[in-house]
């Protein structure tokens, strides 16, 4: 079926599901373009908490619509590829977050939202990269700091404020796989280009950037740059939505290799699907959830 046929047919599905479709800024152009609600983990976390829709189609990864599923219980959540995951998230099991706990004793648990429900019900406290900083700031009466599981946006915080942060050795391979090398070259590329990366990235990246900041705060700089070149420290599903913004904007990827896999696996097909044949409903055991949700709920409140 031609695109704008099924995004129109798409729409229809929503309508009489009386559902609404979240979308990640890393997901592909044409499921952005049919999206009620686009954004990033923390914008995405708020929506699925105060929607009346009764059915949340999440096109993003496993862990956000799990999260949307501890958030609103009620509803009933659909992840359109059931093998959309997250390598980040992979990267810290529940009895390696139980091991980190007993070795540092009284240290909060601070988890990325890029995580499996079962390592946000161990957390104090979720954050995303748009508000780590104000969530470590928020815990007073803390010593030590156990953030898991992307070690970059761990250390990253850690400059940016004086708590002692135990940074748990995970990454994003999209990210951490950009190497100085490959955005010194785009530099001399582009030399009056502004570089723009996610906290994800390794140190030695950050350092070379004009703008440090989450996927949304990413998109706003772009924006609201006197540059008009931007080169990208973050996964290139972001272009799409500078592009609507701001056209007259150029965008140039710090490497060809700033693309997520699973990200981009659910097409405007698998929305359908999913719609129309209730596929892939996540749920999250409420033994599980109910801590989960705590973590996830002060966050929100901080936020």
């Amino acid at each position: 079926m031609e695109k704008t046929a099924l995004q129109q047919e798409i729409r229809r599905l929503l309508r009489e599901r009386h559902a609404i479709l979240l979308a990640h800024y890393y997901e592909r152009a044409e499921v952005q373009e049919t999206a009620d609600i686009l954004g990033d983990s923390l914008a995405l976390s708020m929506e699925a908490a105060k929607t009346d829709a009764e059915v949340i189609v999440f096109a993003g990864v496993h862990f956000m619509a799990e999260s949307a599923a501890i958030l609103s219980p009620e509803k009933t959540v659909l992840l359109p590829r059931a093998d959309a995951g997250c390598p980040l998230a992979d990267m810290i099991a529940p009895a390696d977050l139980a091991r980190a706990k007993q070795e540092h004793p009284g240290a909060a648990v601070v988890t990325y939202i890029n995580s499996s429900a079962a390592i946000k019900a161990q957390s104090d406290i979720c954050c995303t990269s748009s508000n780590a900083v104000r969530i470590v700031n928020s815990l007073t009466d803390v010593g030590e700091v156990l953030m898991v599981p992307d070690g970059n946006l761990a250390r990253y915080t850690a400059r940016l404020t004086d708590r002692r942060i135990i940074p748990w050795p995970g990454h994003c391979p999209v990210h951490h796989d950009l190497t100085p090398e490959a955005v010194g070259r785009a530099k001399a590329l582009h030399p009056e280009a502004a570089f723009a990366a996610h906290p994800e990235c390794r140190a030695e990246v950050l350092e070379m950037a004009d703008f440090v900041g989450s996927t949304a705060g990413i998109i706003r700089f772009a924006v609201a740059s006197p540059r008009r070149e931007i080169i990208l420290g973050t996964e290139t599903g972001v272009i799409a939505q500078i592009a609507r913004i701001a056209p007259e904007k150029v965008v140039i990827p710090a490497s060809d290799r700033l693309a997520c896999r699973t990200m981009r696996l659910t097409t405007l097909e698998d929305i359908r699907d999913a719609l129309v044949q209730t596929r892939h409903v996540i749920t999250v055991p409420e033994a599980v959830a109910g801590p989960a949700r705590r973590a996830l709920e002060r966050m929100l409140a901080v936020s």
